[in-house]
């Protein structure tokens, strides 16, 4: 779960985690003392000191260890009481990646410039991989050793499309399930402005861009070179970034970590 700020949502989000998960909070810089809650909250907390939605990603899945890795806004917008549902086909082996697909509770809850942007990246993700989705859903799931083979190199507001263009080359089975999105606490750091949008949409076109198979590691699957050097990052990451507002560890399960989301 990438976190800027969100001192305000966390004790919620923290305390819908389901039994026997394992929460990773990202903290990216925060100055409301977001990690400090998390850790009271039983999250393992990651200090991802470089600026960038994609950064805290990529943080919180070296920092991961479970074989499947679910994102989730840490903003109160998003239910992490629904993540089994999410990650259920991925577990059976029926999908590689999972999308929730967002379902308003309200009209507030998803900016029209929000809508409209999602809508039209959208329909150039469909003219670029063909995939037929109608959401690029922050929350998802998918296996760490796959995506870690995908060799995702966004750093900013492109890595959750990018994550699914290169799933799309690699040939992977990507599926959407609905789930409700609610207002989120605070103001977005990205939909929350035109500005924000604007970036945010200039990021993903620049993904959308890529050549197919550019930078990618062979079908996206585990066993590669690079997903052995995720590995050894994960290692890394787990004794150098998590200092002692980490104090408390939710209890490990053995299938599924909460991760990462898009903010």
């Amino acid at each position: 779960m990438p976190c800027l700020d969100e001192a305000a949502a966390l004790p919620w989000v923290l305390d819908r985690v389901p039994p026997g998960w394992r929460a990773i909070v990202v903290d990216n810089g925060s100055t409301d003392g977001s990690a400090r809650i998390a850790a009271e909250h039983g999250a393992y907390v990651v200090h991802a000191p470089v600026r960038g939605f994609g950064a805290a990603c990529y943080a919180g899945l070296l920092a991961a260890t479970a074989d499947v890795v679910c994102f989730c806004d840490c903003d109160g917008s998003l239910d992490p009481a629904l993540l089994p549902t999410v990650a259920g086909p991925v577990l059976d082996g029926a999908a590689d990646l999972v999308l929730g697909r967002r379902r308003p509770t309200t009209f507030r809850a998803w900016p029209p410039h929000a809508r409209l942007a999602n809508l039209q990246l959208a329909r150039l993700l469909r003219r670029r991989t063909g995939l037929r989705l109608h959401d690029l859903g922050p929350m998802r799931a998918a296996r760490r050793e796959d995506l870690l083979a995908l060799a995702l190199t966004d750093r900013r507001s492109g890595y959750p499309l990018q994550m699914v263009v290169r799933a799309a080359d690699a040939d992977w089975r990507i599926r959407e399930t609905p789930v409700p999105y609610a207002p989120r606490t605070g103001r977005s750091k990205v939909t929350g402005t035109w500005r924000g949008t604007w970036h945010a949409v200039r990021d993903m076109t620049a993904v959308l861009n890529e050549r197919a198979g550019t930078e990618k590691a062979g079908d996206g699957r585990a066993g590669t070179e690079e997903a052995g050097d995720g590995r050894a990052a994960t290692e890394q990451a787990g004794n150098a970034t998590v200092g002692s507002e980490s104090a408390g560890h939710a209890t490990a399960g053995t299938d599924s970590t909460v991760t990462a989301g898009a903010r």
